[in-house]
């Protein structure tokens, strides 16, 4: 368990959602307990993570963060204004690292090992759900300081009550990339700051 959180978030993605899904195999854990079920509809939950990961960008660039006083200019990425060369290396790590590595470590396997030790009532799912944002949101500090703690610790939570709610990883999943695809247009494109101050100047 501890392995596979330490390396969750680690540069060379995705080797925690590697390493979970090894476990999952190794285990014979069922693949449902981590959430890789089928949906119902993949068109749907494709279409509800796209636009929710979207939305939810926007949203806490442009208010949430602004409140909480976090910087316009996310500086450990701003190399990647206007910087086509940095941008395929960007994208998988958007992709394969923030979608598929960090969802099936933080939701999936970290959600299925808090439930076998703390239980499945109420309670426990509140607990574990509090524990595995913590532990989302410390990942973010060596790259992205406070400011990504405080974003972390919301999408986290968020992430994983979706998670928590619906038992799939794919609509947290196809968020969660999209949620940072936009904020690779909105760096790449460098309108963070505008972003930023659209509605509080």
């Amino acid at each position: 368990m501890l392995v596979v959180t330490l390396v969750g978030n680690y540069p060379v993605a995705p080797l925690g959602g590697v390493l979970a899904l090894l476990w999952v195999r190794w285990s014979h854990t069922p693949w449902r307990e981590i959430g890789y079920l089928r949906p119902p509809s993949w068109a749907r939950d494709l279409a509800l993570g796209i636009a929710f990961g979207i939305a939810f960008k926007l949203l806490m660039k442009a208010i949430v963060m602004p409140l909480f006083g976090a910087p316009p200019i996310n500086q450990p990425y701003h190399y990647l204004a206007g910087n086509p060369a940095a941008l395929p290396g960007a994208l998988y790590l958007v992709i394969a690292g923030g979608g598929f590595g960090e969802e099936t470590v933080f939701r999936g396997f970290l959600f299925e090992r808090f439930g076998k030790l703390l239980g499945s009532d109420v309670r426990a799912k509140t607990l574990t759900l509090l524990l595995t944002s913590a532990l989302f949101a410390l990942a973010h500090y060596p790259d992205q300081g406070l400011p990504g703690v405080g974003q972390a610790s919301i999408t986290g939570l968020m992430f994983g009550t979706i998670f928590a709610v619906t038992r799939r990883i794919w609509i947290p999943m196809f968020a969660h990339a999209a949620f940072d695809l936009t904020a690779l247009g909105i760096i790449y494109w460098n309108v963070e700051s505008s972003v930023a101050h659209l509605i509080f100047k």
